[in-house]
């Protein structure tokens, strides 16, 4: 959808009359159905003046097509300028600029691809600009099939205008390379430069039929595309589907191509514990879907599942190839009805009901995603609500599935294919949290390995040697700490301390999306945000002082939560202040925790409690699994009296 079309003389006469901002938020209202914040309009006056200044020149024809803020179809995502044209041989072109306001400073982040720090928003991780023209580029490329055929051809680049480089600036890195060469990034007084870039593909007019065929293409999944997702897939061995998996898998691509075919609307629920193959479900049904022609994302409110899935997918592939695959949930409220063909929500108990920063847009992330898709599947777990503002729910799914007439179809995961399968463990760890009384469950399969330390460090040893074999060991913690390093990776500050032990240990620094999977993490400490949706083969887990044991009970305290965790901010409002309601809602929210953080080790899960009486309590609990087993006395599990060892 093109919000402002018009030929290049139309453009420049917009300008120069002052009219140009009010003519593009009239049609933005119009077009997209509701306003904008100033920032946005302020941003619009000042880009189009320096491109206008850019455009002023007979060296780009009067009669060129112009477009601002395109949104890109099944996206959310809009292009800030585009000119289109052809060359002396009539070949079709068009320049995509990403526009930028930036007027501070960046940083390069290593480590990271196509990632830079910027002050103009607070030190917030953002692509860098030539990445994300180029991503837009070949997004279109990739999905939009009359752009295909009829040969045009889309160079992208970004122009910071407002921005003076230093020497060597970063924005310039040798890292970025791959994404500047491609996709060239122009600054403050690069106006010249820009022009010529455009001037070398647009030489003749095209009286915006290029910008008609964008408009007005066929979308749908490029060959390429698909055959680039397939045999990533075939080379993945983690991404097999077994048992229950694959029976699922067959019934929602049943689903979905019904869905695509009759035009009729389809939503199938998904309930599964930890370790029951959701995720590996989701990444298979995008891939086999997408290579059926069909628009497909896969959606998660937090970051690090889908940032760790992609990176996984993509490896010896270009990130461009599949990084638009990937979506939040909040980018839904702006979709028109069944946008998309397929929407896969990994995590739905995560999805909120408002979106943006504030929470102030849309209505309801469950209800836009259904009305977004004509296919929309959600994995489900109810019992890992770990955050207020979690309300995914089995029962509003299928509510709003109906209002918008929908097919409701309810299928389960129960083969257990994490903690060596253990359905025991899991069952004995709710029965010790609390969580859920479950008959005759003080013990599980010896298989597991579950143990207990008295010591952080050496639980931090323990997961550190573990971890040399292939990198799938982590240490995760409560949020009982403030994250003092965030933003401060050259910095040697700790955010975990535990004084008593001489234990001092940082958050993940600046790895948050893909902690779980980065070489050298293992010397980092995750949480909940950063581990929730992923697995390893061990995690060890320190239990903070939000969770402790007395009066032969468990007991959590919400206000031993950190102050820069969220979770649990805005419970007093969200309750009237009544505190027996804060207290249950944050009791269930700071258990939930921990069984999630619990559950994340295929092969063991080793814990560290900083209350002593919640430490005991455990090892009590672990005591009387060994004495059930005196008769066949096992190695898995060596629990001393006061001391817990490991292998």
């Amino acid at each position: 959808m093109i919000v402002y079309e018009a030929t290049k003389k139309e453009f420049l006469d917009d300008v120069l009359n002052d009219s140009v901002t009010s003519k593009i938020y009239s049609e933005f209202k119009n077009k997209l159905g509701h306003s904008t914040s100033e920032k946005e309009i302020r941003s619009w006056k000042n880009s189009m003046m320096y491109m206008h200044n850019v455009l002023s020149t007979d060296a780009i024809p009067a009669d060129c097509g112009i477009a601002v803020e395109y949104r890109i179809p099944r996206t959310s995502n809009r292009i800030d300028f585009i000119i289109t044209g052809l060359d002396n041989i009539d070949n079709k072109y068009a320049v995509i600029v990403e526009l930028k306001q930036w007027d501070a400073q960046i940083e390069a982040i290593y480590g990271k691809d196509g990632i830079v720090r910027t002050k103009y928003f607070g030190g917030k991780l953002l692509p860098h600009p030539s990445y994300q023209a180029l991503s837009y580029a070949s997004l279109i490329t990739d999905y939009n099939e009359s752009i295909r055929n009829e040969q045009i051809k889309l160079y992208p680049c970004a122009y910071l205008h407002n921005y003076v480089p230093t020497q060597k600036d970063p924005i310039f890195d040798a890292i970025y390379e791959p994404y500047t060469s491609a996709s060239p990034v122009f600054v403050s007084g690069d106006a010249l430069k820009l022009r010529g870039f455009i001037s070398q593909y647009i030489k003749k007019p095209d009286q915006k039929k290029v910008l008609y065929i964008i408009e007005n293409g066929k979308i749908c999944p490029s060959k390429s595309l698909q055959d680039s997702l397939v045999k990533m897939l075939q080379n993945n061995e983690e991404f097999i589907m077994i048992d229950e998996q694959k029976v699922v898998l067959e019934e929602a691509l049943f689903y979905a191509k019904d869905s695509f075919s009759s035009g009729k609307k389809n939503v199938i629920i998904v309930e599964g514990g930890p370790g029951t193959g959701k995720s590996v479900l989701a990444i298979n049904l995008l891939v086999k879907l997408t290579a059926e022609s069909m628009v497909c994302n896969y959606i998660t409110k937090n970051s690090a599942p889908r940032e760790v899935y992609s990176q996984k997918l993509r490896e010896g592939y270009k990130k461009k190839f599949i990084d638009n695959l990937f979506k939040g949930s909040g980018v839904f409220h702006e979709a028109q009805k069944d946008d998309f063909d397929v929407l896969i929500v990994d995590e739905a108990h995560r999805l909120s009901e408002k979106s943006g920063m504030f929470k102030n847009k849309g209505e309801n992330q469950t209800k836009e995603i259904i009305n977004a898709s004509k296919f929309s599947i959600f994995f489900i777990d109810e019992s890992q609500r770990v955050h207020i503002n979690d309300a995914g729910r089995k029962s509003e799914i299928i509510t709003f599935a109906k209002l918008a007439g929908a097919n409701v179809i309810e299928l389960k995961l129960n083969s257990q294919f994490r903690c060596n399968g253990s359905d025991g463990y899991l069952a004995w760890l709710d029965d010790v949290l609390e969580i859920n009384e479950t008959a005759n469950y003080d013990d599980f399969d010896f298989e597991y390995d579950f143990k207990i330390f008295d010591d952080p460090n050496e639980l931090r040893d323990a997961i550190s040697e573990l971890n040399k074999t292939n990198n799938k060991s982590r240490l995760v913690a409560g949020y009982c700490w403030n994250w003092l390093s965030e933003g401060r990776s050259k910095e040697h500050i700790y955010d975990i301390n535990i004084d008593e032990y001489d234990f001092h240990m940082s958050w993940n620094l600046d790895n948050t999306s893909t902690w779980a999977i980065d070489e050298d993490s293992v010397s980092q400490a995750g949480c909940i945000h950063t581990s929730q949706g992923l697995e390893f083969d061990y995690v060890g887990v320190i239990i903070g002082n939000d969770m402790s044991y007395s009066h032969d009970h468990i007991s959590t305290d919400y206000k031993m939560r950190a102050k820069t965790d969220r979770s649990l901010r805005g419970i007093k409002k969200a309750t009237d202040n009544d505190e027996k309601q804060i207290k249950k809602i944050a009791d269930e929210i700071i258990k939930n925790t921990y069984r999630t953080l619990m559950t994340r080790g295929q092969k063991g899960c080793y814990v560290y409690c900083c209350d002593k009486n919640l430490r005991d309590y455990l090892l009590s609990r672990t005591r009387r699994m060994n004495e059930h087993y005196t008769a066949a006395p096992h190695d898995a599990l060596r629990v001393a009296e006061n001391k817990t060892e490991y292998k």
